[in-house]
Formats: structure tokens, C-alpha cells, sequence
């Protein structure tokens, strides 16, 4: 049996998150970041160190595909690319 809670806790959320990242990185360096982590997301913080949601590989690779996308867009920049944390 394990100890741990049926619902999970906001800390299991933050761990299971995957690496964080902040709101001004742009999104290049966060697509490389997932790879090197090998990871399909990652929790973005503001600049307080708050996270405040998360990001898919595929909502930054939708972003970059874009026809407004240059390498200067950043994350706070991704309108609706921020998803909630999800639900346990």
C-alpha cells in the first residue's frame, strides 16, 4: 500500500511539473530546455518564483509554427499558451 494521497498535493503537482522556467524565457530556449530534460512540459513561474501554469511541447510548437512567431516571443507572449495546472 502507499502512503501517499489518493488526490495528490500541490507539492506532487510542482514535482510531476517537470523543470521550471519563467515567463520572459523565450520559446526556443524552453523547446530546447524539453529536450535536454526529456520532458513534454514545464512549469512556468513568474517573477516571484510562483508557478503559474504550465507549457506542452506541442503549445510551443504550435506557438513557433505560427505566422506571427519570430525568436523573440516569449512566454508571457503565448496568448492562451499557458495552460492551467492540471487536476489531480
Amino acid at each position: 500500500m502507499s502512503a501517499r494521497p489518493a488526490h495528490g498535493t500541490a507539492a506532487d503537482a510542482m514535482d510531476a511539473a517537470g523543470p521550471r522556467v519563467w515567463e520572459d524565457m523565450t520559446v526556443e530556449v524552453a523547446l530546447s530546455l524539453m529536450a535536454a530534460a526529456r520532458t513534454d512540459h514545464l512549469m512556468v513561474c513568474d517573477e516571484d518564483g510562483l508557478g503559474t501554469g504550465l507549457v506542452t511541447r506541442a503549445g510551443l510548437t504550435a506557438a513557433r509554427d505560427g505566422s506571427g512567431y519570430t525568436d523573440r516571443i516569449r512566454l508571457r507572449d503565448i496568448a492562451g499558451g499557458i495552460g492551467p495546472f492540471p487536476r489531480r
